[in-house]
This record gives structure tokens, C-alpha cells and sequence, in this order.
């Protein structure tokens, strides 16, 4: 097993770029937009345009991660998640495959927030359910603690 090491950064005003339009990817831009990121979604097709990100409704297409900090590949197509990382590698862009954990610099924490508290909790990647009760118990401790 190997464990993450936890490192939060300042992502306000960085450009973060997310292929994919699904449950994931639209999750994934709006906490990235919550944390001060510069979201741009590309995608064919979106679920839901989350307010604050810009949206391009098309493929992917080499050059998209052109400027940015961090990119988020979140699509059903393993090529196309490659191709992401690929171009994030090259680019020298930290990036997050949602279906490849070997493709990623960072993983993706179930974040649990106060108005000034913030823990991420990510897992081994074996048991999601069992990270999703602990993110629960630390919300609730968190909670506890806000004056």
C-alpha cells in the first residue's frame, strides 16, 4: 500500500481545466471553483453548467490544458483521459486521472469544510465507501469544534 502524503495548496486564481462532462468531472470543477481555481470544463456534452466555470461544449482537444495550473480528466473514454495526461506530462501540469491512479501527481480528498476548518481524506483506493463514512466522522468532529 501506498499512502498519500496531504498537501493543500492555494489554488485562487489558477487556471484549472476539466475534461469531462459527467457527475465526477462537474463535482470535481465545483470544488476547484470553491477554492478560488479559474475552472474551464470541456466537454461534449454537461451535465449541469456549474455557476462561476466557463464551458466549452466540444471533445477534448490537444492544447486545451494550454495556461493551466491543474487539469482533471473526467471522461468515460480511457483515450481520452490519457491523452489528458499525456498532454498535462508534457506540459508540466499536475494532473488527476479519474480512472488511472499510476496517471496521477494528486488524488482528488473527500473534502469536510467549516467556515475555518478544512481536512481532505483521501483512501488506498480499495474502499470507497469506507473513506466516505470516515469524511462523514471528521464533518461531524469538525462541526464540533466551530465556536
Amino acid at each position: 500500500m501506498n499512502l498519500r502524503f496531504p498537501l493543500f495548496i492555494d489554488l485562487d486564481g489558477k487556471a484549472a481545466v476539466v475534461v469531462g462532462g459527467g457527475a465526477i468531472g462537474m463535482r470535481r470543477a465545483a470544488v476547484l471553483r470553491d477554492f478560488g481555481a479559474a475552472v474551464t470544463v470541456v466537454a461534449p456534452e454537461i451535465r449541469e453548467e456549474p455557476e462561476g466555470v466557463a464551458c466549452f461544449l466540444r471533445a477534448y482537444q490537444p492544447g486545451d490544458l494550454s495556461g493551466a495550473f491543474l487539469a482533471v480528466a473526467a471522461t468515460n473514454d480511457r483515450a481520452v483521459n490519457h491523452a489528458v495526461y499525456e498532454e498535462a506530462c508534457s506540459r508540466g501540469i499536475l494532473v488527476n486521472v479519474c480512472d488511472c491512479p499510476s496517471e496521477c501527481d494528486f488524488y482528488f480528498p473527500a473534502i469536510c469544510q467549516t467556515e475555518t476548518l478544512v481536512a481532505g481524506l483521501v483512501g488506498d483506493g480499495s474502499d470507497h465507501k469506507r473513506t466516505a463514512r470516515a469524511a462523514k466522522a471528521v464533518r461531524k468532529t469538525l462541526e464540533e469544534l466551530e465556536p
